[in-house]
């Protein structure tokens, strides 16, 4: 299985629902990835967020540690940054209207690893509620020493996820 990708879950969100639930992180790979694409809110101007799981559930401590790059096409660049938040911010004002979505990959490190920090890297593109095209880049962590098993994916308030298509693989060097 050396240097090798296996899709080991996907979710396709074609109605509304609360959240999505990514699992299957074990120690069997060395490094996870998630791939999410076309992900829309059922309400507008929304931020899209991400919880680690244990045991299949949402860990809500405040053990995220977040920063990253936010570029706008028609404005000023902007760092975004978070410590000792509840979530992992990774969308900024989505909106509801055609084409207005988000995609992004996500890589994981470290997840099983009871006696280490879980860290991620983060890229996303997206078109916001103005509409604006935005790009983000960065990275994050997870500040507590236990065994990641999946990932939690919510938006704010109380919208929920229109639409979408999520997908955990393992890599394995």
């Amino acid at each position: 299985m050396a240097g090798s990708i296996v899709k080991i879950d996907e979710e396709i969100v074609s109605g509304s629902v609360a959240s999505v639930d990514l699992t299957g992180i074990s120690s069997t790979f060395d490094v996870y990835m998630v791939k999410f694409n076309n992900v829309s809110p059922v309400s507008d101007g929304v931020d899209l967020f991400c919880r680690v799981t244990e045991g299949g559930t949402p860990n809500t401590s405040a053990n995220y540690d977040f920063c990253v790059r936010l570029m706008r096409a028609s404005a000023t660049e902007f760092g975004v940054e978070g410590t000792n938040q509840t979530r992992f911010d990774f969308g900024n004002n989505i909106g509801t209207a055609t084409g207005e979505t988000t995609n992004g990959t996500i890589y994981i490190f470290n997840a099983n690893n009871s006696s280490e920090f879980t860290f991620i890297t983060t890229e996303f593109v997206e078109v916001n509620s103005t509409p604006e095209l935005t790009s983000w880049t960065g990275g994050g962590a997870f500040t507590s020493t236990s065994s990641v098993d999946g990932l939690h994916f919510f938006f704010d308030g109380s919208s929920n996820i229109a639409t979408g298509d999520f997908k955990l693989y393992g890599y394995k060097f």
